[in-house]
């Protein structure tokens, strides 16, 4: 078998086998295959696609190309669950505290971010003391002991994925839904759930902002589970607005808190209800209904929160620097702007407003660049609330009150007062399971 004919066979838009692929990945992992060869197939698979057979079978190569996290010792069914990300994306630190308190498990491997989109990771840093780097003894105990764990993704999980996205960082070939959908779940696959969830973002503040192209990325990873014996289900879901009002680290967390104590904001609720519900009923603890209404309750019980304050203890973190941040984040500035007239806020791109939020201090354009924990932006109205003259509209914070002038203009420029309240978007826009499964 020759990389030549693989590629000339892909030019040509014809089908890979699972051989072929095999041959491709173990060639390229081992250094046998150069960057030219692989980066002409990457280009080609750009170009061409490929059937949901082929991604299927790239994404179980790529997901056994390194480490496969083995879970058994953990009680129960374990359901992962992963998001494409979003502006003010903290659902993962609110749905694990959710399902444990109702009885079930998540055993979560997340990851840092660039850009906009901030890393699960990344908030729980902010968190003093709190360790992302558990050992596997550590993290199977975590899980059944409290109910959940998240942790640092290894080094060695699916490293075909890292290579070819190196590859493809760098050749302009990153929007190809059959590599996306790969890339995604060829992580999961590897983290060792039984069943998996996943939230595929829409809109403006998403990667995928084009809807249809969303579902069909959603359905194709739905068909990549299932072809790999994992029963999967994703949901569609808006990011046309920030989820929730706080954007930036510490913020989000603050923000999950709230949440987790029975206060937190409506459409935050609703999606943490609804993923939450999802993953129980995944693992057997009763029909979507009975699970979404369950979960909801543990916000307001005080059974989450609980498990949120074990969960931070058990990984070293200090949960008073929620409620009092200046005991570790001394100086912390902030400066807020006001409505001008009456009407109703409308958001214009949610993804330039996480970029100010990156600016202002709470992201990275770069792996080396330092975070501000403390940086970010409160949304005191978010899309299609109703403001008089006066109200706060947002707030940002930080440490370095230098960077907010370059922030609060991308705000300016993206968030406005109109006359007319903004049609309202569906926060769920559709839940794609394979054809007779359960609803």
């Amino acid at each position: 078998m020759r990389m030549y004919d693989i590629i000339e066979k892909k030019t040509n838009r014809q089908t890979l086998t699972m051989e072929e692929i095999e041959f491709f990945i173990d060639g390229f992992i081992s250094g046998r295959i150069p960057d030219y060869q692989a980066s002409a197939l990457i280009m080609a698979i750009y170009l061409n696609g490929m059937t949901e057979q082929e991604t299927a079978d790239l994404t179980s190569v790529m997901a056994r190309s390194g480490d496969m996290i083995d879970l058994s010792g953990i009680e129960g069914i374990k359901v992962d669950k992963h998001s494409t990300g979003g502006i003010g994306d903290k659902t993962t630190v609110i749905i694990g505290p959710m399902i444990a308190a109702c009885g079930g498990r998540m055993a979560k491997m997340s990851g840092r971010a660039l850009g906009t989109a901030g890393g699960t990771i990344d908030k729980l840093e902010s968190i003093p003391g709190f360790n992302v780097a558990l050992t596997r003894d550590e993290f199977i105990s975590n899980v059944n002991n409290i109910g959940m764990a998240v942790t640092g993704q290894t080094a060695n999980v699916a490293p075909a994925d890292k290579k070819i996205y190196a590859i493809r960082d760098v050749t302009a070939t990153i929007a190809s839904i059959p590599l996306i959908a790969s890339s995604v779940m060829s992580k999961k696959l590897a983290s060792g759930a039984d069943k998996i969830v996943l939230d595929v973002k829409t809109g403006s503040g998403s990667f995928m902002k084009d809807p249809d192209e969303a579902r069909k990325m959603a359905a194709l990873m739905v068909g990549i589970g299932e072809r790999n014996g994992r029963e999967t289900v994703a949901f569609l879901t808006d990011m046309g607005r920030p989820l929730g009002h706080n954007i930036g680290n510490l913020l989000e967390m603050q923000e999950a808190a709230e949440t987790l104590r029975g206060s937190g904001p409506d459409d935050l609720v609703e999606i943490c209800s609804a993923l939450a519900g999802e993953m129980l009923s995944l693992a057997g603890h009763g029909t979507v209904d009975e699970c979404r209404a369950m979960a909801r309750a543990s916000l307001y019980d005080g059974s989450a929160y609980e498990v949120f304050s074990r969960f931070i203890a058990a990984q070293g973190g200090d949960i008073s620097v929620i409620d009092e941040p200046e005991k570790y984040y001394p100086g912390i500035r902030s400066e807020s702007v006001y409505a001008d007239r009456e009407g109703y806020v409308t958001i214009g791109s949610a993804e330039e407003i996480g970029r100010a939020s990156m600016i202002i201090g709470a992201g990275r354009e770069t792996k080396e660049d330092a975070i501000d924990y403390t940086a970010g932006i409160i949304l005191s109205r978010n899309a299609g609330d109703h403001v008089l003259p006066g109200d706060e509209l947002y707030r940002v914070q930080g440490l370095d009150p230098a960077r907010f002038a370059a922030g609060l203009e991308i705000l300016r420029e993206n968030i406005s007062i109109e006359e007319e309240q903004p049609p309202a978007q569906p926060l769920i826009i559709d839940i794609i399971r394979r054809k007779g499964a359960r609803s």
